[in-house]
């Protein structure tokens, strides 16, 4: 980076960066961000990308900001792509996009990919302005670092060893009582639990749940501390996420509220409540293609209302399944396959368990013993087709680039429904001598 001959203090720091980079990390966290800057860019980057991938986070953060774009550019192209994406990660999102415009396409595309986490993954939900410290650093240095910060909520700091993976964490309260010369590392405690950046929302929870954390740390691939998932942050989206869900299944627009405008509402509503009541004609029409059959035998009539509310119940257990599937990307629409044969399979031996105690149910109600094999036979025809419907039309609105969670509800009702009558219907006018 120098250009002119190196002084003695230049020729110090290089021999300490490229022999001992431990100590200089220890020395460099200790200097304000502006003189970190100014050494480090008096070094050749293969001598300082090193130091620069050790530092904690928010020290890095700092130090970066005092950089040129050019300078900062030419960093995160030597780095190691992972450390470069933590660091990137804390920046702000227009100073963020500035610099992945200026690097190198390749590098560029790696970063935007590791940066990017699946929906719903600790990676989405973690913040990565973390605080991280060293067992070296004393209780004065980790109060003034806090304070350096400036910002409200934090209960903890995480002390890492110095490749910064996490090595114990120390609480606020700890560090205020605390005499302002012991160090971290004697008034640290275990980390209980660490988390995959990757791991689905659900095992966050759990661990949240099981371990009574408020701060659970997030590691990368390699162990690395790369963030925090604060359980207040976490129960907001998870409460914001499922009332969307609530919303956009049964039709409304997820922009709606309680409060909104009548005018916005009936907008947005009345196109899925006119799709609902044309899906009802719908079937109602099946229906009338029986009114032979039910005029003969009103038993059927009442029967009906079995059949279509059993096989929604098993369409909506097989769309959940698939929606949550999809949503955790646990599953992809290329496993449509398997998917269809696991719900097949699980609709027919469901089917055949609720055919038997329904057949009973109706032979003990009405003595006919046509009347109870119709029921049971269209019982398992209708939860197979129920099943293989709940599970197909979120992947089929994926496949079409939809939210699989818009209305589909409403779609499987009008599946479930149709199939539910015409299964018991067609079924009792083919056995209809036997009734």
């Amino acid at each position: 980076m120098s250009e002119t001959a190196p002084s003695a203090a230049q020729l110090l720091h290089q021999d300490l960066f490229a022999n001992h980079p431990l100590d200089a990390v220890g020395y460099l966290e200790r200097l304000p961000p502006e003189d970190m800057a100014r050494i480090l860019c008096a070094q050749d980057l293969d001598i300082t990308a090193p130091i620069w991938e050790r530092l904690s986070p928010d020290v890095a953060n700092q130090t970066l900001a005092h950089l040129s774009e050019a300078e900062s550019t030419a960093l995160l192209n030597h780095m190691d792509p992972n450390r470069a994406a933590a660091l990137l990660a804390a920046q702000a999102p227009d100073r963020r996009d500035s610099l992945l415009e200026q690097l190198d396409p390749e590098a560029a595309r790696d970063l935007r990919f590791i940066l990017t986490y699946p929906a719903d993954s600790a990676g989405a939900l973690m913040d990565p302005r973390i605080l991280l410290l060293r067992n070296e650093t004393t209780v004065r240095e980790a109060l003034e670092r806090i304070r350096g910060i400036r910002r409200r909520g934090v209960r903890v700091v995480f002390v890492v060893d110095e490749d910064n993976r996490p090595d114990g964490l120390v609480e606020i309260q700890d560090l205020a009582t605390a005499k302002t010369t012991t160090t971290l590392g004697e008034i640290k405690r275990p980390v209980r639990a660490t988390v995959n950046a990757l791991a689905p929302r659900e095992e966050v929870v759990e661990i949240l749940d099981e371990r009574r954390l408020t701060d659970l740390a997030v590691v990368d691939i390699d162990g690395r501390l790369i963030g925090v998932v604060r359980y207040r942050n976490l129960m907001a989206v998870a409460e914001d996420e499922a009332t969307v869900a609530m919303q956009t299944m049964v039709g409304a627009s997820k922009d709606e509220r309680a409060l909104s405008k009548v005018s916005f509402a009936v907008r947005k509503r009345l196109p899925w409540l006119l799709i609902n009541l044309a899906t009802a004609f719908l079937a109602a029409s099946v229906v009338g293609l029986f009114q032979g059959t039910i005029a003969k035998y009103t038993a059927l009539a009442v029967l009906l209302p079995v059949v279509a509310g059993q096989s929604g119940n098993t369409g909506a257990q097989a769309l959940a399944v698939t929606m949550r599937g999809l949503a955790l990307r646990e599953i992809r629409t290329r496993h449509w396959l398997r998917v269809m044969f696991k719900e097949i399979s699980t609709g027919f031996f469901s089917g055949v368990a609720v055919a038997l105690t329904t057949g009973l149910a109706v032979w003990l109600w009405s003595g006919s013993n046509g009347l109870a094999v119709i029921i049971a036979l269209s019982m398992i025809l209708s939860m197979v087709i129920a099943a293989v419907a709940g599970a197909g039309i979120p992947i089929m609105l994926t496949v079409l680039g939809q939210d699989p969670a818009q209305s589909s509800t409403i779609v499987l009702t009008t599946v479930t429904d149709v199939t539910g009558f015409f299964s018991f219907l067609g079924i009792a006018t083919l056995l209809l001598a036997y009734i």
